[in-house]
């Protein structure tokens, strides 16, 4: 029976290559992650739901690298159950994986004083529970190898839970909580888990944003702070950097004066 042929051009000792995987790459702060990881010699899966967005990525970083850095798969999120056999396939198509980036996300804001349980439970099913049915196997996998690396793409918006929007600050601080619990696992087995907590992205979700959005950065930006990150093997990082600070003062402001507050 002959053998597959290789995807990717062959890593050399001169020339090595990662691989990577990233989840919900076909915009935004995914897709700024893809042009910059295949600009620096990885080998990509790329992983979305709207096709045509996801291939016209792909043709531009093979185009701009001359070789085949990026390959597309056509994937909800919340197609649970089709997940194990579309990760073997990735991997058996990278010949490996070394780092794999979540950053699906939707946000669907209610309304001030308004409730929408159809809304929550999308962007809790794809902002967290997509993330555990793509993250544990990976967990599993990278714990068993003691080696690999994940990041997460949450939010400053988890950091507190605010009048605006409760579905997208629950499902954004159960991924912060979820990615803190698998670094606690994985931690003493080699592996590196990132957590990244943006501020204000021009990206389609910030067209959602209730309120003033100010200090925003582009999704190029904070690709770059992420890969710094991703380079450094660093825990958690918010981006930009002032957010830190920003939310240091946030989550310590009294719980009976931040209740009045309306952001």
């Amino acid at each position: 029976m002959p053998s597959k042929k290789p995807l990717f051009p062959p890593a050399t000792p001169l020339n090595p290559r990662l691989c990577g995987l990233i989840i919900g790459a076909s915009s935004g702060m995914g897709a700024a992650l893809a042009r910059r990881l295949a600009r620096e010699g990885y080998a990509l899966a790329l992983v979305a739901r709207r096709k045509k967005m996801l291939a016209a990525l792909c043709d531009e970083i093979n185009q701009t690298s001359g070789e085949t850095r990026a390959l597309p798969y056509v994937h909800d999120v919340t197609e649970y159950d089709a997940v194990p056999n579309l990760l073997r396939r990735i991997v058996s198509d990278l010949g490996g994986l070394d780092a794999v980036i979540y950053a699906a996300g939707v946000n669907f804001p209610p309304g001030p004083g308004n409730y929408n349980f159809d809304g929550d439970r999308q962007m809790l099913e794809v902002n967290l529970i997509g993330a555990f049915a793509w993250l544990n196997p990976i967990a599993e996998m990278f714990q068993s190898a003691k080696r690999g690396q994940i990041v997460g793409i949450s939010s400053v918006a988890g950091d507190r839970g605010r009048v605006g929007n409760p579905g997208y600050n629950a499902s954004k601080a159960g991924l912060t909580t979820y990615l803190e619990a698998l670094r606690n696992r994985l931690t003493r087995h080699g592996v590196n888990v990132l957590t990244v907590k943006p501020g204000f992205v021009e990206t389609e979700m910030l067209k959602a944003a209730q309120g003033p959005t100010p200090f925003k950065i582009t999704p190029e930006k904070a690709a770059d702070d992420i890969y710094k990150a991703m380079r450094a093997r660093k825990q958690q990082i918010y981006t930009p950097w002032f957010w830190k600070w920003a939310m240091l003062i946030i989550r310590n402001i009294p719980s009976i004066v931040f209740r009045r507050m309306n952001f």
